[in-house]
C-alpha cells in the first residue's frame, strides 16, 4: 500500500455535557458558523471604523447598522443554505418529507443558497436604511473567507464532504461505509481531503487577497470591485476542488461514477461546478462594471 494518512480519531461534538439526562452539545459544524460570524463581524468593524478606507472619507454604514445587519445574516443563511439544499441536492425527499426540512440540525446546508440568502438579506437591508449596496456586498465579500475556511474544516473534522479516491501521499484513510466503498480485500480506500483544499483556497487564499486589497489597496472605494472578486475567486476555487470531491451519493450510478449532472462523453460537470458557473461569469462582470464606474 502506498503512503497514507489515517484519519486523527476526532469527535464531530466540540463539547459538550449532561443535564437532567439530557446530552447539550456544540458541533465544530456550528461552532464554525458562529466563530466565523464573529471574526466577519470584527472585519467589518474595522473597515467602517477606518474612514480613510471609504470614497469621501465616508464608511458604508455606522457601527449600530453592523449590529442589525449581522441579524439579517444569520437569518440569510440558515434559512437560504437549508432551502438551498433541500431544492438544489434532494427535492424528491424533502417533498415526501416536508417536515425534515427544518430539521437543520441533522445536516444539510447549502453554500450557493446561503449566499443568495445573504444578498436577499442586503438588498432588503440596504433599501430600509439607504445604503449603497454594492459597498455592503463588498463588505460581506472580505468579511466571508474566515467562515467558509473555518467550515470547510469541520466538514473534514466530520469525516464528511471527503474527496475521490487518490495515490497522493497526503490522500486520507476516512471512515465509514460509504467512504471504504472503494476499498479491496487487501487495501483500504485513501481520498484527496478536498474539505482541506477548499479551505485553504477559499479561506486562506481568498481571504488574504481581499482583506490586502480592501485595507492596503483602496478597493472598498471602488464598488463592486470585491464582490465580484469573492464571486470569481471562490468560483473558480470550488470549480477546481470539485474535480477532487467525491460528488453526492445522489448523483452517483454505476455508469456515471463521478456523479455528473451535465455529461459530456466521459467527462462532465458536478452539481457544485453548475451552480459555480454562474458566480463566474457574474464575477467578471462585477469586477468590469466596478472598474469601468469607479475612478482609481
Amino acid at each position: 500500500m502506498w503512503a497514507a494518512i489515517q484519519f486523527p480519531n476526532l469527535s464531530p461534538e466540540a463539547f459538550g455535557f449532561d443535564l437532567f439526562g439530557m446530552h447539550f452539545g456544540i458541533r465544530w459544524y456550528a461552532l464554525g458558523y458562529i466563530v466565523g460570524i464573529a471574526i466577519g463581524w470584527w472585519i467589518i468593524r474595522m473597515a467602517i471604523s477606518r474612514p480613510r478606507l471609504w470614497a469621501g472619507e465616508q464608511p458604508a454604514m455606522t457601527r449600530a447598522q453592523l449590529e442589525e445587519l449581522v441579524t439579517w445574516m444569520v437569518i440569510g443563511i440558515i434559512a437560504g443554505g437549508r432551502l438551498g439544499f433541500v431544492l438544489f441536492y434532494q427535492p424528491g425527499y424533502y417533498l415526501q418529507n416536508p417536515l425534515d426540512i427544518v430539521k437543520i440540525w441533522q445536516g444539510g446546508m447549502s453554500f450557493h443558497g446561503g449566499f443568495l440568502g445573504v444578498v436577499i438579506g442586503v438588498i432588503l437591508f440596504s433599501r430600509k436604511y439607504q445604503l449603497v449596496t454594492w459597498s455592503i456586498l463588498d463588505l460581506l465579500a472580505i468579511a466571508t473567507p474566515p467562515a467558509l475556511g473555518l467550515v470547510r474544516v469541520a466538514n473534514f473534522v466530520n469525516g464528511e464532504l471527503w474527496g475521490r479516491p487518490t495515490d497522493a501521499p497526503w490522500g486520507v484513510i476516512f471512515p465509514g461505509p460509504a467512504a471504504q466503498a472503494c476499498a479491496t480485500a487487501t487495501e483500504p480506500c485513501v481520498r484527496h481531503p478536498s474539505q482541506l483544499y477548499e479551505a485553504g483556497l477559499e479561506g486562506l487564499v481568498l481571504g488574504a487577497v481581499l482583506l490586502f486589497l480592501a485595507f492596503a489597496r483602496g478597493w472598498l472605494k471602488r464598488p463592486a470591485m470585491l464582490s465580484g472578486l469573492f464571486l470569481l475567486g471562490y468560483g473558480l476555487a470550488r470549480f477546481t476542488v470539485e474535480f477532487f470531491r467525491q460528488a453526492d451519493a445522489q448523483f452517483i450510478t454505476p455508469d456515471n461514477p463521478w456523479g455528473h449532472v451535465v455529461r459530456l462523453g466521459e467527462a462532465g460537470l458536478t452539481m457544485g461546478q453548475v451552480l459555480t458557473l454562474p458566480m463566474i461569469i457574474f464575477g467578471i462582470a462585477f469586477l468590469v462594471y466596478g472598474a469601468r464606474r469607479t475612478p482609481r
